[in-house]
This record gives C-alpha cells, sequence and structure tokens, in this order.
C-alpha cells in the first residue's frame, strides 16, 4: 500500500494521475496530428520542443487541478464511481479548465496551442480520458487485493476489520482473524463479518494457509499474549506487521483517542518539528498571507457590501481565541450572525442550520468568505495558514476538563484551516470538539510543509465546492 503523510492512499488515484497526464498530454499531440494530417511541416512546427512541451505541461496541471476539485480522483469506499456521473465531472472539469486555460492565454498568448489544435484537444482528451478510466476500472475489477490478517479479538480488532472493509479503494482483502488462547471457548466464530482462523499459537500456519501479506496487531494486552517470536520469524520472511493504532489512524486520517495509551505518543513516529520545518511554515504563512489578502480583496470588498445589505451591524466581527501556547488573541471574521446572537443565550456552540445566522451568513460560512480577514491574523502572526483552528476561551476551559490531550493542540499556531476542517464539518458539541481534536492531533503527529501545502489543496476544492472530505 502507499502512504502519503503517514495515511494510506489509493493505488488507483496514483494510477489515474500518471495515466491522465499521459493521455493529456497525447491528446494534444494527436489533435495536432490531426489538425495536420496532410502537411507534415505544419505538424512538426507546432510540436517543437521545448515550446511544445511548456504549453502541454500548462494544459496537463489545469486539466487535472480541475479534475482534482471536481473529484474525479476521489476513489474512496467507490472503487468503481456510476459512468453518467464520471461524464457529466468531466464535462464539467473541462469546461472549467477551459476558462482557466483561455485566461491564462489572454494574459500569456505564448502558452496557446493555436491553430486550432486546442479545441480539437478539447474532444480529444474527453474520449481518451473516457476509455483510459473504463480500462482502468476493469483492470481494478481484476487485480489481486493484498491478503491482510488481523491478530486480536477485542474491540480494537473488531474497530481495525471495520475501518478495512469500508476503504475499499485501497483493495485489502481481510482473510480473516487470528485471536489470543485465553478463554478460547467463550470466542465467536466471526468477527466482523471475517471468519476466526485459529489462536495465536497457529498464527505461522494461518499465515502460510491464507497467503496473508500483512498482519495487524490488535491485541489490547499483550503480557504473555504476543506471540513476538512467531512474529518476529514473519516479519523477516517478508510479512508486513503493523500496530493497530498505527493502521488505523493510516486508514482513517486521525489519532483514535478512546483506543491509544499514552505510551503511544511517547513512542509513536512523528510529532517532530525542526527549525528549518518551524521556519519554511512561518515563511509560507507571510508570503500566502499576504497573496490572500491581495487576491481575495475584490472578493472581501463585495462581501463587506453583501454584509451591509442583508442585516444591520458592523462587517466585521472580533472574537477572543486561545492560539499558540495558551495565548488569547482577537481573530478577526466577517459577520454571519444577527448582532444579538448571543445577548440572551450566551456563548454557544455553532451548529448546522444555526438559527442566529443570517440570511447570507450561511452562504459565508458554506464556502469559508467568513474567514477571508483572518489572512490578517496570518500575516501578524496570529495565526498560522494551517492548523487547528483556534477556540473561544469559554469552550477551551471545558473542553479541558472534558477531553484528554486537548491543551496539545495549543503547541502550534491555530490555523486559517486545517486537517480538521476540511475531513470535518462545523463542531456544535464537546463530542464533536473530540473527534475534531483526533484530526488535530494526526495533523500534530504528521506536521510539515508539503502536508500544509496538501491542506491548501484540500481546502481550496472545500471553498469551490462547499463539501467536507471523509
Amino acid at each position: 500500500m502507499i502512504r502519503i503523510f503517514n495515511q494510506y492512499a489509493s493505488p488507483k488515484s496514483f494510477l489515474l494521475v500518471g495515466l491522465e497526464t499521459v493521455v493529456i498530454a497525447l491528446s494534444l499531440v494527436f489533435a495536432a496530428k490531426l489538425r495536420f494530417w496532410n502537411n507534415s511541416s505544419e505538424f512538426e512546427a507546432c510540436i517543437d520542443l521545448p515550446h511544445f512541451a511548456l504549453q502541454a505541461a500548462v494544459v496537463v496541471v489545469i486539466y487535472q487541478l480541475c479534475f482534482y476539485i471536481n473529484d474525479l480522483y476521489n476513489v474512496d469506499a467507490q472503487p468503481v464511481v456510476r459512468r453518467e456521473d464520471q461524464v457529466l465531472r468531466l464535462g464539467q472539469s473541462l469546461g472549467a479548465a477551459s476558462l482557466l486555460l483561455g485566461f491564462l492565454y489572454f494574459l500569456i498568448p505564448s502558452l496557446l496551442v493555436g491553430r486550432g489544435v486546442f479545441l480539437l484537444n478539447m474532444v480529444v482528451v474527453t474520449a481518451f480520458t473516457l476509455v483510459s478510466r473504463i480500462a482502468l476500472d476493469r483492470l481494478w475489477l481484476v487485480t489481486r487485493p493484498e491478503r491482510v490478517l488481523v491478530l486480536g479479538g477485542g474491540p480494537l480488532a473488531s474497530t481495525v476489520a471495520r475501518e478495512i472493509a469500508t476503504r475499499q479503494d485501497l483493495k485489502l482483502n481481510l482473510v480473516g482473524v487470528v485471536q489470543e488462547d485465553r478463554a478460547a471457548s467463550s470466542q465467536p466464530e466471526s468477527l466482523y463479518g471475517r471468519p476466526i482462523l485459529g489462536h495465536v499459537s497457529e498464527l505461522e500456519a494461518v499465515v502460510s494457509d491464507h497467503g496473508v501479506a500483512r498482519i495487524v496487531v490488535a491485541v489490547e494486552d499483550r503480557r504473555g499474549v504476543l506471540p513476538t517470536a512467531a512474529l518476529v520469524k514473519l516479519r523477516v520472511q517478508g510479512v508486513v506487521v503493523e500496530d493497530a493504532h498505527t493502521a488505523v489512524a493510516a486508514l482513517t486520517g486521525r489519532v483514535w483517542l478512546s483506543m491509544v495509551r499514552p505510551s503511544w505518543f511517547v513512542f509513536s513516529d512523528g510529532f517532530y518539528r525542526s527549525r528549518l520545518t518551524t521556519l519554511l511554515k512561518r515563511m509560507f504563512d507571510i508570503c500566502f498571507g499576504i497573496l490572500g489578502l491581495m487576491v481575495s480583496l475584490p472578493v472581501m470588498a463585495a462581501v463587506a457590501v453583501a454584509i451591509k445589505l442583508d442585516s444591520r451591524g458592523p462587517v466585521l466581527y472580533r472574537q477572543e481565541r486561545v492560539g499558540w501556547k495558551s495565548r488569547s488573541f482577537e481573530v478577526l471574521k466577517f459577520r454571519s450572525m444577527r448582532v444579538d446572537a448571543e445577548a440572551a443565550s450566551g456563548a454557544k456552540w455553532a451548529s448546522v442550520g444555526d438559527p442566529r445566522v443570517t440570511r447570507l451568513g450561511k452562504y459565508l460560512r458554506k464556502f469559508r468568505l467568513d474567514e477571508l480577514p483572518q489572512f490578517w491574523n496570518v500575516v501578524r502572526g496570529d495565526m498560522s495558514f494551517v492548523g487547528p483552528r483556534p477556540e473561544r476561551p469559554v469552550f477551551v476551559a471545558e473542553l479541558r476538563k472534558a477531553i484528554p490531550y486537548y491543551d496539545e493542540r495549543h503547541s502550534v499556531r491555530p490555523g486559517l484551516t486545517g486537517w480538521a476542517q476540511v475531513r470535518y464539518p462545523y463542531g456544535a458539541s464537546v463530542e464533536d470538539a473530540y473527534r475534531k481534536l483526533e484530526y488535530d492531533l494526526f495533523y500534530l503527529k504528521n506536521m510539515s510543509v508539503l502536508f500544509d501545502s496538501a491542506i491548501v489543496f484540500y481546502t481550496l476544492r472545500t471553498v469551490l465546492t462547499g463539501t467536507h472530505g471523509r
């Protein structure tokens, strides 16, 4: 399996990206050949390198960016998307790509693949992309999945089995479970629909008989139970042996607080931040914070006017939040609630369908436009571009008492966006805050500039589509 930022990623997604990089580039060449099928000199002039390579690279990047935003590379839990849906999304993506490329060609005319080639390419790339996706879908259905065995029989093993079953995109086949020897007579014959294949003393035989390539160790109390000698032997023979807590985090993109022990935080990989990473992250914040302010200025002006026309009250809203090292600061937001929203009730959690939100406010929140003034907080250093969302002091005091490890999220600057924000909707309760902390801890464990960049792309898709990830 492929790991990106310590998460399992679908090999099919990477195959799609690689395949369509080649397909889109070849489509340009094929379109040029169609355009100049009877004039070889014109064809050779059209695809003159390295200029044509630059033109093709621009087209590939724009197409694939639109495919990504339109969820054409998201194959989680849906190994084969309905063909009608694929065609519709593909048409929308190509239309958006045409507009973006048209604007880019207006700014930089030399990038245009001219003389009718680009228009022909639109038709060719549609046909080539559909054919390549159909072929890959058929191939994916017949490829052999990786055979996985869970070692353990309790709630932790059941959680692992459930999460593996929900990630069909990873092409994993959970062949069964090997349980602890203790109380064997009282244990069930299956776990989450998978058969019990034996007990720890039979581990090597089960692995050999069923062609197991990966073992996930989900034994909750390992003292005197874990078959260390057998696991070492199998590991040396090439079988992947993985801890359940790490596996579940990689499957779901979050740290499951209900399952991990303090020792996991101490001894697991991650949670390391070098000075270089910290410096690069701050440079990233300053550059993109200033760029964000400049690019979003026309949008912010339009939002400010709309707020004034929609409801009485100030355009901007200042609110105290808890940030880095538990220090308080004032966050800036466009006002999305009525002026008297908390006059009677006091501080309350935001929720979906919140009656305190104005007519315009619900759209500002859906597309995250109410957060745009926080670019200034990022430039000032109150916040980072990416990190855990800052909460209000009254909620922090409550959550510290209710949720273990809650204060660990204050070990970095809070973010304008974050892993929890793109993976989970607005929090409306302590339970939601608990779940969002699990995503925040996963981010802290794997924090890097590259992971930040990926989260920014996730956020771009969230802003443009108004949807959250899995």
